[in-house]
C-alpha cells in the first residue's frame, strides 16, 4: 500500500498538476473572497444565493473566515476533478496493470491512492485558507471593514473550525470524484458528470423542489463547510453526505475488485 501511496504522491507532485491546482485555488478563493467585500454595499447581495453579508457581520470574529467557507463549494469541484482524473486515468493510460504487478491487492491500491489524494487535499485547503485570510485583510481595508475582532482568540477558533469543516467538505467532494472515476473509468466522463451534477442539476432541483437539497451530497457538503445553517444542521449534513459517499465508495470498490483491468 505504501508503494502505491508514494507513487501516487509522485504523480500529484507533477509540476503541471501542482501549478494548475495552485492557479485554480487562487482563482476560486480570490474571486469569492474579493466579491464578498467588494459587493458589501450591493443590494443584490455578496454571499451565496444572493445573501447580503454586511459590514457588521464581517467585522465579527467569524467574519475573517466567511470568504474561506464560501469558497468551499468551488474548492470541492477542484478536488472532484483532481480525484476523478487521477483515478480514471489509470484505466485510460493502462497504468493499472503496472500497479497490479507491484501490488496485486486492489483494495490496497485503492486505499493508497485515497490516502495520497487526501494529503493533496490538505495542501489545497491550507493554501486556500492562507489566501482567503490575506485577501480578507486587504479588502477589509479597501471597504472600511473593522478588523479589530479578527485578532481575538474567538477569531482564531473560528478559522480553525472553518478549516476543519472546509477540509471535510473538500475531501468529500474528492471522494465523490474518485467514485465517478472508478465507475466510468474515463477522466472526461467522470469530471463532466461530476461538475454538471454538482453545479447544475443539484442547484436547479434544489431551487424548484422544496427541501430536496437535504438528500444531495454536494449541497450537504457545502453546508458542512459552513458549519450548518438554519434549515439543515451540521450533524445531519455531515452524517448524511458521508453516508452516501461511504455507500458509493463500497459499491465502486467491489466493482473495482471484480472488473477486468481492460477499459
Amino acid at each position: 500500500m505504501w508503494n502505491v501511496f508514494r507513487a501516487e504522491l509522485t504523480k500529484l507532485r507533477r509540476p503541471s498538476l501542482s501549478l494548475s491546482t495552485i492557479a485554480a485555488v487562487t482563482f476560486v478563493v480570490g474571486l469569492v473572497t474579493s466579491l464578498l467585500f467588494l459587493l458589501v454595499d450591493s443590494p443584490e447581495g455578496n454571499g451565496e444565493r444572493g445573501v447580503r453579508i454586511g459590514r457588521e457581520v464581517l467585522s465579527l470574529p467569524d467574519g475573517l473566515s466567511i470568504g474561506f467557507s464560501n469558497s468551499a463549494g468551488l474548492l470541492g469541484i477542484v478536488a472532484l476533478c483532481i480525484f476523478a482524473a487521477q483515478t480514471a486515468q489509470e484505466y485510460t493510460y493502462g497504468t493499472l496493470r503496472n500497479l497490479l504487478v507491484r501490488q496485486p491487492s486492489r483494495m490496497k491500491i485503492l486505499i493508497g491512492k485515497l490516502v495520497a489524494m487526501k494529503l493533496f487535499a490538505i495542501a489545497m485547503v491550507t493554501l486556500a485558507a492562507i489566501l482567503s485570510i490575506a485577501l480578507s485583510y486587504i479588502f477589509a481595508g479597501v471597504k472600511d471593514v473593522s478588523t479589530v475582532a479578527w485578532s481575538t482568540s474567538d477569531a482564531q477558533t473560528a478559522v480553525l473550525r472553518t478549516f476543519i469543516n472546509v477540509l471535510i467538505a473538500t475531501i468529500g467532494y474528492g471522494i465523490f470524484g474518485m467514485i465517478l472515476g472508478l465507475l466510468f473509468r474515463s477522466p472526461i466522463s467522470a469530471i463532466s458528470i461530476g461538475v454538471i451534477w454538482n453545479l447544475i442539476i443539484e442547484g436547479l432541483l434544489s431551487a424548484f423542489i422544496t427541501n430536496i437539497d437535504k438528500y444531495f451530497p454536494g449541497q450537504l457538503l457545502s453546508i458542512v463547510a459552513q458549519g450548518g445553517n438554519d434549515r439543515i444542521s451540521y450533524q445531519y449534513s455531515l452524517l448524511t453526505s458521508y453516508g452516501f459517499l461511504v455507500a458509493g465508495f463500497i459499491i465502486v470498490a467491489v466493482l473495482f475488485k471484480k472488473r477486468d483491468v481492460a477499459n
